[in-house]
């Protein structure tokens, strides 16, 4: 895990060090001092630029290019379907850009305010000119306004965050190339101002080159092995002075880019929504931490014979919109440390606390319930239900999507862990399903076994 250290300021043992054994230390001794201190603060600050600044901006400029395709995709299918919920995704997205854009634009790089301001600035105030047809009604005009004016700004946008992209991964590759090449530099720089003076100040001059040598070998091997991708490479983080310091903030640093590209991976791509190794990470650290939690596991009845019906398409933007719901009732009746995540399919889970669990439930099946009739045709609609062949290739009757919703405390379990919770709730999940309509069940049981 990273350390807390990396936190508070670079300790200054080695300067205390090196001022108690000043009377002994020659010229050459404390240039060597004041050039590894000086490489130091150096490095430092890069490997901080590197996680406040590169790859933050790496990582908006990827968020903000799916959010574009996204409003793209939504505007497009409001025009043909008219669908208010497609609205509210299409609202919810341009309010997402409006956030990225917020967290991107302080950030020191200059692209952003050259390249990137005036297309974000032009390309808000065009959305939301063509957001406003909508609620007039003027399809014509806002169909114009979309694919013949928004459109080519929007292409814009997207090949300017395309180009910064690449400029940006070259640059982090040059960087940790050039942050390599400056450390061997330091040393050898320093290791020869040292021997000048040990001659004089041996003592001293031996404790800096082993301290250099060690640091920033170790610092090199690290640097290497992060350029090539291995993120978790162990560094000592032993020492309690300034190259401590260093070699605590370069791991935490590799950590940070670790998990990073672990949750990149995780995320399930159709919700952006944290997958099983971010589920299973935030279950873990509650049941060492001993924190209460209530497990909700949330799964959609019927949903493979309305995918048969509808299509695949139609089926992912039924997953879409529970993500949503799901975030909405968490979001109003939850807490800011909830996590959601969507396991895969229609299958989703919320860790919350227990006494937010059953508001959380009950809001989403009243919502679910009042927004699902949008999802089908008008016929089915007021059927209540269609005909479809069944897993069996048997024909049958289906009612329309409905919504389970199991409720396990971390309190009912003797022994909590991933697998146990999984079970209880999969037992849960199938009772559910035999019931009509939607429903969540809250598990009462005390101290049930693994």
């Amino acid at each position: 895990m990273p350390s807390e250290t990396a936190m508070k300021s670079p300790p200054q043992t080695m300067a205390r060090k090196m001022a108690a054994g000043y009377l002994l230390v020659t010229v050459f001794s404390l240039a060597a001092i004041i050039f590894a201190l000086r490489s130091l603060h150096v490095e430092t600050a890069r490997s901080e630029r590197l996680v406040a600044v590169d790859f933050t901006a790496l990582n908006t400029y990827r968020d903000l290019r799916q959010n574009l395709l996204a409003q793209e995709s939504l505007g497009k299918q409001y025009l043909i379907l008219r669908d208010h919920t497609i609205l509210e995704l299409y609202d919810r997205r341009q309010q997402e850009f409006a956030s990225l854009w917020h967290d991107l634009a302080p950030l020191p790089l200059p692209a952003i305010q050259k390249d990137l301001a005036p297309r974000a600035a032009a390309y808000e105030a065009l959305s939301t000119r063509c957001r406003n047809l909508f609620d007039k009604k003027q399809w014509k005009q806002a169909g114009t306004c979309l694919n013949q004016t928004l459109a080519p700004l929007r292409d814009s946008l997207i090949d300017t965050l395309d180009t910064q992209t690449a400029i940006q991964e070259k640059s982090l590759k040059e960087s940790m190339k050039a942050f390599s090449t400056d450390s061997r530099q330091a040393y050898r720089l320093t290791l020869l101002m040292a021997f000048l003076g040990i001659a004089l100040s041996a003592p001293v001059s031996i404790t800096v080159i082993l301290s250099l040598h060690r640091s920033i070998k170790e610092l090199v091997l690290a640097t290497k092995k992060i350029a090539a991708g291995t993120f978790d490479h162990p560094i000592n983080v032993d020492r309690e002075d300034e190259f401590g310091y260093l070699a605590r903030e370069f791991s935490d640093m590799g950590y940070k880019l670790q998990e990073l590209e672990r949750l990149r991976l995780d995320a399930n791509p159709l919700t952006h929504l944290p997958g099983n190794r971010a589920i299973d990470q935030a279950l873990l650290k509650r049941i060492e931490q001993k924190i209460p939690f209530a497990h909700l596991y949330i799964d959609l009845d019927h949903f493979k014979a309305y995918g048969d019906r509808y299509g695949y398409r139609a089926g992912s933007d039924a997953i879409v919109l529970v993500g949503d719901l799901v975030e909405e009732a968490t979001r109003a009746y939850g807490t800011p440390d909830d996590l959601i995540g969507h396991i895969g399919g229609d299958d989703f889970v919320v860790l919350t606390t227990p006494e937010a669990a059953e508001p959380i439930a009950r809001a989403l099946v009243s919502k679910f319930d009042e927004t699902v009739p949008q999802l089908y045709s008008s016929e089915d609609r007021q059927a209540g239900s269609f005909v479809a062949k069944d897993r069996y290739g048997v024909e049958r009757r289906f009612p329309l999507l409905t919504i389970s919703v199991a409720i396990l405390s971390s309190e009912n379990l003797d022994r909590p862990s991933p697998a146990a919770i999984s079970h209880e709730s999969a037992k849960m999940k199938e009772h559910l399903k035999s019931l009509p309509g939607s429903n969540f069940l809250i598990n009462r049981r005390k101290k049930i076994g693994a």
